[in-house]
C-alpha cells in the first residue's frame, strides 16, 4: 500500500509539496496550514496536512511561515550602546515582554550613528521581524530622518509594528522620558538643600536628551535665584570616559566654589567621580555629583549617587507591549523621579 511520498525515499527532505501530495490538498492550503497563516484552514484539512508532516518528517521553512505570516517570529531592538546599562536595563524589559508574547529578540547597535541606525533598519526590513523597537536619543540635524521615516513607514504599511524611546520627533507610538522635568527638579532639590554653585558636564547639544537634561537642569537653577558661571558648563563625549575628562577639566580650572557638579547621565557621573578622585578630591565631601538615569551602579558606588529616576525595565517593557498592541499608543509619557543620595549630601560650607 502506498501512504505517499516520505522523505527518504529519494535521499532528501520531505518537501512542501510532497506533505500537499500526501494530504490530498492543494500547495496553498498545505502551506496556510503549516506556515501560521491568518487564512481559514478547514479543520479535516488542517489535521489531514498535519499528520501528512509528521508522517514525512517535514519542518516548515521559516522562510515560508514569515511570507505567510507577514512577519516571523522574532521582535527587534535597536540600541545606541550596548555597554551602557540605560540600554541594557531597558533590552531586559523588552526581552521580557517579547518572551511573554512567544517571540526571540535580535539586538543591533546602532553606535549613536544616524546613518547606521538607518542601515540597521533597512536590514530588519528584509528580515520581517513582527516589531522593532528603537531605544536612542535623537541626533539633531541629522539628515537621514526623512529617509528612516520613509523605511519604517513601510515596514509598518506591511504589518510590522514600531515603538520607538525617546525619539518624539519621529510619527511613530513613543515613549517620552522627562528629561527636561527631571532635571529641572534635580537642580531645585539640590538648591533646597543649600547648594549655591553648580557645574555640569554634559554631551553635545546634537544629542537631544543630553541637551534637554542641561537645559532642564540651567531653568531649574534659574528659577531657584541661582546662576552658573559658563566657564563651568563643559561638554565631552557622552559616556564614562566622557564624565572622567569633564572632571579632569574642572579640576584644572579649580573648583573650589563648587557645589555641585551635574554630570547628564549616571556613566559620566561614575567617570567624573574616579577623575575627581585621582585629583585628590573626595565626591561627597570635597566636591557633590549628580546624575541622571539611577542605573543599577547608581546606588553601588560610594558615596550613593544622586540622580533622577528613570524606571528603565519597565520603560522596556512598555514599549514591547505598545509595539504589539492593536490601538496606537501615541505619545506615551514616562515620568522621572529624584533621588538623594550620599554624593550630594552636605553644601560645601556645611563640609568637614
Amino acid at each position: 500500500m502506498n501512504d505517499g511520498p516520505r522523505a527518504n525515499a529519494s535521499h532528501r527532505p520531505a518537501t512542501l509539496h510532497d506533505v500537499a501530495r500526501a494530504a490530498g490538498v492543494s500547495y496553498a492550503t498545505a502551506s496556510r496550514a503549516l506556515n501560521g497563516s491568518d487564512r481559514t484552514v478547514r479543520a479535516e484539512n488542517l489535521a489531514r496536512v498535519h499528520a501528512a508532516a509528521a508522517r514525512l518528517g517535514y519542518s516548515p521553512h521559516l522562510s515560508a511561515q514569515a511570507i505567510a505570516r507577514g512577519s516571523t517570529s522574532t521582535a527587534a531592538l535597536v540600541v545606541s550602546d550596548v555597554d551602557d546599562p540605560y540600554f541594557s536595563s531597558i533590552a531586559a524589559g523588552v526581552t521580557e515582554a517579547a518572551e511573554a508574547a512567544g517571540l526571540i529578540v535580535t539586538m543591533a547597535i546602532a553606535d549613536r550613528s544616524p546613518e547606521l541606525e538607518l542601515q540597521i533598519i533597512r536590514s530588519l526590513r528584509g528580515q520581517r521581524p513582527r516589531a522593532i523597537v528603537i531605544a536612542g536619543s535623537r541626533i539633531a540635524g541629522a539628515d537621514t530622518r526623512t529617509e528612516l521615516i520613509d523605511e519604517l513607514t513601510a515596514y509598518q504599511t506591511a504589518g510590522g509594528r514600531i515603538a520607538v524611546i525617546s525619539q518624539q520627533d519621529l510619527p511613530f507610538d513613543t515613549l517620552c522620558i522627562d528629561n527636561y522635568g527631571g532635571a529641572k527638579r534635580l537642580a531645585l532639590a539640590l538648591a533646597e538643600q543649600g547648594h549655591r554653585t553648580f557645574a555640569v558636564i554634559h554631551g553635545s547639544d546634537a544629542i537631544r536628551s543630553s541637551h534637554e537634561r542641561r537645559a532642564g537642569f540651567t531653568d531649574g537653577l534659574r528659577e531657584a535665584g541661582l546662576a552658573m558661571d559658563r566657564r563651568h558648563s563643559i561638554e565631552a563625549a557622552f559616556t564614562r570616559e566622557g564624565g572622567a575628562a569633564g572632571a579632569r577639566m574642572l579640576a584644572a580650572q579649580g573648583v573650589k566654589e563648587v557645589d555641585v557638579v551635574f554630570a547628564v547621565n549616571d556613566m559620566m557621573a561614575i567617570g567624573a567621580m574616579t577623575a575627581f578622585r585621582d585629583a585628590g578630591l573626595t565626591p561627597g565631601t570635597d566636591i557633590g555629583i549628580a546624575g541622571f538615569d539611577d542605573i543599577g551602579s547608581a546606588a553601588d558606588v560610594v558615596p550613593g549617587l544622586t540622580t533622577v529616576r528613570i524606571p528603565l525595565r519597565e520603560v522596556g517593557l512598555t514599549a514591547m507591549r505598545v509595539a504589539l498592541a492593536d490601538e496606537a499608543a501615541g505619545i506615551v509619557p514616562v515620568p522621572t523621579e529624584v533621588v538623594l543620595r550620599e554624593s550630594t549630601s552636605l553644601p560645601r560650607r556645611n563640609r568637614g
